[in-house]
């Protein structure tokens, strides 16, 4: 259930912030050079991950210094839950990808289910290639079953929001990052 405006704001109230603004911004212009490096030659195919990636995005793409093409996918298993549940595709993958080199741009990676069920998706549509580039990704003591390729910062195992990671529909609008008290992640 989506907290109330002011339950909101007393969340953000007794968050830990884990990055400042020039934090992020310093690692979304890392995450700009190494991917430059990498595709610069290639015009890849961008897909953002709605909708948690729009502001990573947002930041990320005036920086690169290539041309692209630019799509989006909206497939999630959060909603506005702090607990992930079966996949729901909103808008599938575009016909575009076949024979592409795609990158997947998303918010964070967390247990990492819905960027692999996407990068299966995008290959069994005939993408050339898949690579992922995420702003975060969760540090678990256990193996996910996709790995990013592009990574902007690290976050500890907690529920995290800001800089397009919502918590509970809020708060995607932050320009740090924060990570909820242990015992209001329920």
């Amino acid at each position: 259930m989506k907290p109330s405006f002011a339950e909101a704001q007393a969340l953000l109230a007794r968050a830990e912030q884990l990055l400042a603004p020039d934090e992020v911004d310093r690692a979304v212009a890392r995450v700009a050079g190494a991917i430059t490096a990498t595709l610069g030659q290639q015009q890849p195919l961008l897909l953002a991950v709605m909708r948690g990636s729009v502001v990573f995005a947002g930041h990320l793409l005036p920086l690169l210094q290539f041309p692209l093409d630019f799509d989006y996918v909206d497939a999630t298993r959060y909603g506005e839950a702090t607990r992930g549940s079966e996949l729901e595709w909103r808008v599938d993958v575009p016909a575009a990808v076949r024979g592409r080199m795609v990158l997947i741009v998303d918010d964070i990676l967390d247990e990492g289910h819905t960027l692999a069920a996407i990068r299966r998706r995008l290959l069994d549509a005939g993408a050339r290639q898949v690579l992922i580039a995420v702003f975060a990704d969760k540090r678990l003591n256990r193996a996910k079953p996709v790995a990013a390729d592009f990574i902007g910062v690290e976050v500890p195992d907690r529920y995290v929001f800001g800089f397009g990671m919502d918590v509970g529909g809020w708060w995607r609008n932050l320009p740090a990052v924060y990570a909820l008290r242990q015992d209001e992640r329920d």
